[in-house]
């Protein structure tokens, strides 16, 4: 199994104005979610804080970095960049599964005790979080051999994710 691991050498990749996008996608959605809960209440305005603002930003810049750094090698990179940003986007999905985890278990438990509710939404999604990603890899393991036994030689040669 291939460990978990941070690599801040691809901050060095991004321009000045692709961070700027991102930040300020980020506030703005930030910025909308409080007005919301400030006009329809807390309940409505939590439900706006998994808005994937900065996803849209991230997609493209990765879609972008991949092209680039396949265009200075000599090649196209259309499709590259392309798998690396649906990559990216499952990534988001199992992401937005813990949190949804996460409020879940808050909101369920929050009037006991708000410290208790906070480990508790913690342990929900560190455990939901990582099932996904587990369950991800094990269809991503076995969906080539089911296309195998089918007969289906280009879907067995290629993995989309």
């Amino acid at each position: 199994m291939t460990p978990i691991r941070v690599s801040p050498s691809s901050l060095k990749e991004g321009r000045w104005y692709e961070y700027l996008v991102r930040f300020l996608l980020g506030g703005s959605a930030t910025v909308f979610t409080g007005l919301i809960s400030s006009r329809y209440g807390a309940v409505a305005g939590g439900l706006f804080l998994a808005l994937p603002a900065i996803f849209c930003a991230s997609a493209t810049l990765i879609e972008k970095h991949e092209i680039r750094r396949k265009r200075e090698a000599g090649l196209s990179g259309q499709r590259r960049g392309q798998m690396a940003a649906a990559l990216d986007s499952v990534g988001a999905a199992l992401g937005a599964l813990g949190m949804l985890a996460f409020a879940l278990a808050f909101w369920l438990t929050a009037e006991e005790s708000v410290l208790g509710a906070f480990a508790g939404a913690l342990l929900a999604w560190l455990i939901v979080s990582i099932t996904a990603w587990w369950a991800r890899r094990k269809m991503r393991r076995i969906q080539p051999r089911i296309a195998e036994k089918r007969g289906d030689r280009a879907m067995s040669r290629s993995r989309p994710f």
